[in-house]
């Protein structure tokens, strides 16, 4: 009877009641009015301690978890500076050190908006963002995130994996035929480029809000190629949107309690020097370092999204 309780209060907490603070609510408010034995009040609540620690992956006081995430997200930073995905090289590592998957995006989510706001300042300096140009792109992208998120409710995912199975060799395709990104494109009129980019920020929001990898790239492409952005500009824009939906996402998990601190802020430190490094070698190389890296993103982005569909 007591392994039984025990093994019903652990699958309860773990799989009914996702959060360590919705989890922890739920226990205090109906312990108490439990029609238990005091033993198997004893076990349920043994059952909730083993559900915590489950909850926080074995990888909570192994340190082989941070000597598997923090190169990744090192690596992750040097990435999505110049060219967006970042997560596609970051997420695989949190949930190979251990952690459950709505952790492992909540813990993924610290060192991105690290990585990133390091990113952010480093463009900042160099002169990289238009904040005229930029803001309001930050609000249509919070918007289009917002309803993205509620379409996840309404469609089915899969149908989505295919249509991107399709659109993704075209997207290589396009890079690989525009031999130089920073090939100079007619520029609109203010008022065009921000129609376009506005445009173009809120689609890529309800992308985000419904799926999520390689936002950054999608971005910097559509930047470029449908609002004539500069490289720089484009690069600049997409750092500050980034950044904010990454926060707004943050909020959510923390306020949720799907967030391990202490591996997310040491992955954080990492990811803030990849991605200063990434930004610096983009500053003084431009579309010569960005492209075989929007490539390799793309690829990875493939064979994830083919998987997902296939599986």
């Amino acid at each position: 009877m007591r392994n039984s309780t025990e093994r019903m209060a652990t699958v309860v907490f773990l799989r009914v009641i996702p959060g360590m603070h919705s989890r922890k609510k739920f226990f205090v408010g109906r312990y108490r009015k439990m029609v238990l034995t005091e033993t198997e009040k004893q076990m349920f609540f043994r059952g909730f301690l083993i559900a915590q620690e489950k909850e926080r992956g074995r990888s909570m006081g192994d340190w082989t978890a941070y000597l598997l995430v923090c190169p990744m997200t090192f690596l992750a930073g040097i990435v999505d500076a110049a060219a967006g995905g970042g997560g596609l090289i970051s997420m695989p590592a949190y949930l190979m050190a251990g952690l459950p998957a709505h952790l492992a995006i909540g813990t993924n989510k610290v060192s991105s908006c690290m990585g990133t706001a390091a990113a952010t300042y480093r463009f900042w300096r160099s002169g990289f963002i238009s904040w005229r140009q930029t803001l309001p792109c930050v609000g249509f992208a919070l918007i289009g995130a917002w309803i993205g998120a509620r379409m996840t409710l309404l469609l089915d995912e899969r149908v989505f994996r295919w249509v991107m199975v399709a659109i993704l060799p075209f997207t290589a395709g396009y890079v690989l035929k525009n031999r130089n990104l920073e090939r100079e494109r007619e520029p609109y009129s203010a008022r065009k480029t921000w129609m376009l980019s506005s445009l173009t920020a809120f689609g890529v929001g309800i992308y985000d809000g419904f799926y999520g990898p390689g936002t950054g790239t999608f971005l910097l492409l559509l930047f470029t190629g449908l609002a004539h952005l500069k490289l720089w500009e484009a690069a600049g824009a997409t750092k500050v949107i980034n950044l904010s939906t990454n926060l707004a996402a943050l909020a959510v998990f923390l306020a949720h309690g799907t967030v391990f601190l202490p591996l997310g802020i040491a992955a954080g430190c990492s990811s803030m020097i990849g991605n200063a490094l990434g930004a610096k070698w983009f500053a003084q190389k431009g579309g010569a370092f960005a492209k075989p890296l929007i490539l390799a993103v793309l690829t990875l982005f493939f064979i994830r999204v083919l998987w997902e569909a296939v599986i």
